[in-house]
């Protein structure tokens, strides 16, 4: 038996239930994964929040993943080539990865190099297939200077360090106390607030560019839209995954996973992705780990708006039921 968490109701993090269940054993082209990481992301609550065409309850919550692969079934081959028991995998758009246990189409599962960690891999793909979709939906190429909002959240800091990879010029905007870690990164900070464009404006000329060639929105604020509109006159080259209102209201893209064009992106991108992480050259900033019977309780710390970094639910031998796991572990070195 595993354990796993569902939406039995539509609603906040604080209905779900964490149910003992029987996974299925792999048919063909299925493998059988046992979790050691489970990613955390704001669209596992946004998705069961309210009711979604096509999806009846109860939900397993969870899109991404990493473990090892407990059991293969007649034909199962991984993205990155043939699977077998015992190989270290990380699995993107699944269902139901709030799980100690779940069985998966192999198409779904990249090996994870050993040099990944295990928390990494688990969150590395949902914030990384959509910050290389927004690169390319706007055609960013080397030698342009971009702006790029909510530049230290999770999407954000991949945006920064795929940009620097292909030479891209990122001005992104955080709040203050983040500042050290955009430019960590490889971005240029400017703290959102009043007079943002001017301050946008004064980073350029610091540059000595001539302008801002596209805008990327990863924060979804009025803000955001008003000063990406106001610098960009290309509509075609501003995108956003936050504000789709506005974007409709006003001529600009709006990017989302459940489109059919994103998500067959976000599937040829994976592996990229997982390359240049296993090499070293793309990292994924964690904050804190829970026990996977807390996940409501890091879904009110990522309701926050400042984590500091990816969020990870971890399944122990008990499963989170007994004490022996309870409390959660900054990665972040700061207060609990």
């Amino acid at each position: 038996m595993a354990w796993h968490w569902i939406a039995s109701a539509w609603g906040s993090p604080e209905g779900w239930e964490f149910r003992e269940y029987a996974p299925t054993k792999p048919g063909p082209r299925e493998v059988t994964i046992a979790v050691r990481a489970a990613g955390v992301n704001p669209a596992d609550a946004k998705h069961v929040a309210a009711p979604r065409p096509g999806q009846q309850l109860p939900v397993a919550i969870g899109y991404e993943v990493a473990g090892t692969v407990v059991a293969v079934g007649p034909g199962a081959t991984a993205v990155t080539g043939p699977v077998s028991v015992g190989d270290e995998v990380l699995a993107f758009r699944v269902r139901g990865g709030y799980a100690t246990e779940l069985t998966v189409p192999a198409e779904k599962v990249l090996h994870r190099p050993a040099s990944l960690d295990v928390e990494e891999a688990a969150n590395l793909l949902l914030a990384g297939t959509t910050a290389a979709e927004m690169l390319h939906t706007v055609g960013a190429t080397a030698g342009e200077t971009i702006l790029l909002h909510g530049a230290s959240g999770a999407v954000g800091s991949i945006v920064l360090q795929l940009a620097a990879l292909r030479g891209i010029t990122v001005i992104g905007t955080a709040s203050e106390a983040r500042a050290e870690d955009v430019r960590a990164l490889g971005g240029i900070p400017v703290a959102y607030g009043t007079g943002l464009r001017d301050w946008v404006e004064e980073a350029v000329r610091s540059l000595r560019r001539s302008g801002i060639d596209a805008a990327l929105d990863a924060a979804g604020t009025d803000e955001a839209v008003e000063a990406s509109l106001s610098l960009v006159s290309d509509r075609q080259r501003i995108v956003t995954v936050a504000a789709p209102r506005q974007a409709e209201d006003h001529g600009f893209r709006a990017l989302a996973g459940t489109k059919p064009e994103s998500a067959a992106f976000r599937d040829a991108a994976r592996e990229d992705l997982v390359t240049l992480a296993g090499r070293g050259l793309l990292r994924v900033p964690l904050s804190r780990s829970y026990p996977l019977s807390e996940a409501p309780e890091a879904h009110r710390f990522l309701s926050t708006g400042h984590p500091g970094g990816k969020l990870t639910l971890v399944p122990g031998p008990e499963s989170g039921v007994t004490e022996a796991h309870a409390g959660s572990h900054d990665r972040s070195g700061g207060d609990l």
